[in-house]
């Protein structure tokens, strides 16, 4: 795989303000290897003009299933230290400074604020290294922080060369802290939207699909309670496909058989990336009911597959990816309000065919490609910052 900086590009301008530099060493340090952020940094290393090394704090977080391929870009996994504090995994591997020193790069990338990632942003400032922040998270995904979480927010970009969002609202958070063009870029989160597109077809015999954990965070009760209502407005039983896995499990199984009359719940397990297309391809509607996506990948297989999606406001993608009343409805997390919106497109078909046509459009600029081209982008401009200080 490959992917050029086109000339005229914000990668390509960063670059001949560098000086018409050659490799630019880059270190990406972030949690786990991610499936639908890999083919990026694959992309990524074979871009012309960059030397990439990724150095992973965990091979995988204990909530997470991802069947993870052979990793095809230089890497290295740090000695796991992976604490617990109040739901959330924090990474902290003190022998990431030993292996940035022994990289020796020119810009260090972080994706967060974990110990780790603040050992690697010392490292960049003690060393005279470009740093760049990188994330997912939104204005609203960052609201309810502490004051020393935004402290430390604060005194971290302000030592920063660029900034990469994975969305407007990532955008939005970076304005609050008085960051703005021409140092922000986009890295958009991605699936393989050839192979969804590829596989979908004219059988859609699954009313209404939900997919992810079943972790409170994710509501998957609230997706079973809204296809029962949505069958009661139909007044026919729908089929609800439920993909994954999860400590919900048996609760969802017994809400399933109590709505068992109007609900035909089918649970597919955990599902690995290849056998996802096939369920989507199925599918009319996707439910995405969540408490606290900084996106919402799920929201782009789901467009890629021609299935609009109803998402809650808190969702990443919401009023991005999926915009109310073109490709699907972003509402508020009201049980009714969602089953009367369900139930108007799987009675309206030319309303869901309008709307499955621009889930193609709109998901059309989510590549991996233009992904590795924001952090491209973001590194050009950082180089391009310090030859220029």
């Amino acid at each position: 795989m490959n992917v050029a900086i086109d000339p005229g590009t914000p990668a390509a301008r960063g670059k001949e303000a560098a000086g018409g530099r050659g490799a630019v060493r880059v270190a990406m340090v972030t949690n786990i290897p991610a499936p639908y952020r890999l083919p990026m940094y694959e992309l990524l290393a074979a871009a012309p003009g960059i030397e990439l090394k990724v150095f992973f704090c965990s091979g995988r977080e204990p909530d997470r299933q991802w069947d993870l391929q052979r990793l095809r870009v230089p890497h290295v996994f740090l000695r796991e230290r992976v604490l617990t504090w109040r739901g959330r995994y924090i990474h902290a591997n003190p022998d990431v400074w030993p292996h940035l020193r022994a990289f020796a790069p020119e810009v260090v990338v972080t994706t967060g604020f974990n110990p780790t990632h603040l050992i690697a942003f010392l490292f960049a400032r003690l060393v005279g290294l470009r740093h760049v922040a990188m994330t997912d998270g939104t204005a609203d995904s960052e609201s309810r922080l502490s004051p020393l979480h935004r402290w430390l927010r604060r005194r971290v970009y302000r030592r920063s060369q660029a900034f990469i969002g994975a969305s407007e609202g990532s955008f939005a958070l970076y304005r609050q802290y008085g960051l703005g063009e021409p140092a922000l870029y986009k890295s958009q989160l991605c699936a393989d939207n050839r192979a969804f597109e590829t596989a979908a077809g004219a059988r859609r015999d699954v009313d209404l699909i939900f997919c992810g954990r079943f972790v409170a965070g994710k509501l998957p009760l609230f997706a079973i309670e809204t296809a029962r209502e949505v069958a009661v407005r139909l007044r026919r039983r729908v089929v609800l496909l439920l993909v994954g896995s999860g400590e919900l499990e048996p609760a969802m199984r017994e809400a399933a058989a109590s709505a068992a009359v109007w609900v035909d719940a089918c649970f597919a397990g955990f599902a690995r990336q290849a056998e996802l297309p096939a369920h989507y391809a199925r599918s009319r509607l996707l439910l995405f009911p969540t408490v606290g996506d900084t996106w919402g990948v799920v929201a782009n297989e789901a467009c890629a597959a021609g299935v609009p999606v109803i998402a809650s406001p808190q969702a990443g993608v919401a009023g991005d990816l999926v915009r109310d009343g073109e490709n699907g409805r972003v509402l508020p997390l009201d049980v009714a309000r969602w089953a009367d919106a369900a139930a108007a497109l799987l009675q309206d078909d030319a309303t869901w065919q309008r709307m499955s046509r621009r889930c193609l459009e709109l998901v059309r600029p989510y590549t991996y490609a233009s992904a590795a081209e924001g952090v491209a982008a973001a590194v050009a401009h950082a180089v391009g910052a310090r030859a220029a200080s």
